[in-house]
Parts: C-alpha cells; structure tokens; sequence
C-alpha cells in the first residue's frame, strides 16, 4: 500500500507553533508519500454522541465526519498536530478521536480492523521548558494507537508560545528532518 498521511491540525489558531512544526517534518517525506492536511477548526464536527447502548452508529456520508472518516480510513499514517493545552490534546483534536468511539460500533466500517498496523504519529507545541509535561498528551496518543493495534511513532515536541517561536527551536527542527523516518514500533499500553 502507498504511504499517504494524514495530518489532523487541532490548534486554534491558524499557523502556529504546531501546524509549522508538522509541516517542516512533513518536508522531509518522499514526494511520492500523498498528503492530505484537514484543519479541525475549518472543518468543525459537532460534539460526539455516544450510542453504544441505544443504537448502532451510521456510517456519515456527507459534512466534516465524513471527511475525516474517509480521511481517516484511507491513511496509512495519522499525525496528530496538536498544541499542548492544558497538558493534553486540544478539544478539538479530542472530539476528532471520541468520534473513533463511534467509528468502532459502525456497522460494516471495520474501523479498529482498518487501522491495525497503520501509524499514529504526534507533532506538538508547547509553552514549558520541561517536555515531561507534555506526558498525557503522549499517552493519549500511545493509549490510542495501543488499543487500536496501531504502531505508534511518538511524538514529535517543539517549544513555542508566540507565533513562529517554533522556528526558533532548533533541536526540534533538527528532528523534525528524520521524524518521520524512524520506523515505528507497534505502539504498547504501559502496563
């Protein structure tokens, strides 16, 4: 199967710290790698309602579930580009990944079948010195791709808080260059 990823922005905000981290390392795939960038905030999905003891989901066939249902099952790889907000993903990229709940309980959608062995890949931004505090955020992804027996890549962390600050971190553009390279080990609950 080619390789195509798909970038999911969860930031607020257009053009920041996260969105320049993940095109940079985007940058360094094979121009034979397809792309495909979907921003959350331009393609809203309404909150998630969970039907699971009511009522099997429908599968959507129009509007932005649509979207990143399609999106989302024709991707090898997911990058999650996501800010730090407070110490996890932001609402909107986890509104984006309570939707996979659904997913899972659609009938004929083999969702959790689709994704197995694919990649779940994490491009963040934060405003604290110390990256351990990006620690849930990790673990949402990791705990995510686990349970999905997905690989997971990590995730690849720059400090920013201004527009562009990100640009100025030079550790992380450094390994922004072979982020997406590395391979990806099949991704483990720490337990």
């Amino acid at each position: 199967m080619t390789r195509r990823f798909l970038f999911v922005l969860g930031s607020a905000r257009a053009d920041g710290n996260t969105e320049l981290l993940a095109r940079r390392a985007a940058e360094q795939l094979p121009p034979d790698v397809e792309q495909q960038w979907i921003d959350l905030a331009e393609h809203p999905v309404p909150d998630f309602e969970d039907l699971r003891h009511d009522s099997d989901h429908v599968r959507p066939t129009e509007g932005n579930v649509a979207l990143l249902l399609d999106a989302t099952l024709a991707a090898t790889d997911i990058v999650i580009a996501s800010p730090l907000y407070w110490y996890s993903v932001s609402a909107q990229t986890k509104r984006y990944l309570d939707y996979w709940s659904g997913w899972l309980r659609t009938p004929g959608l083999d969702f959790k079948a689709t994704l197995a062995g694919r990649t779940l890949w994490g491009v963040t931004a934060l405003a604290h010195s110390q990256p351990e505090v990006a620690d849930p955020l990790v673990g949402t992804l990791n705990n995510s791709a686990a349970y999905m027996g997905m690989r997971f890549g990590g995730v690849l962390l720059g400090n920013g808080s201004k527009p562009g600050d990100v640009l100025n971190d030079t550790e992380a553009l450094a390994r922004a260059k072979t982020f997406f390279a590395q391979e990806a080990p099949p991704a483990r609950f720490v337990y």
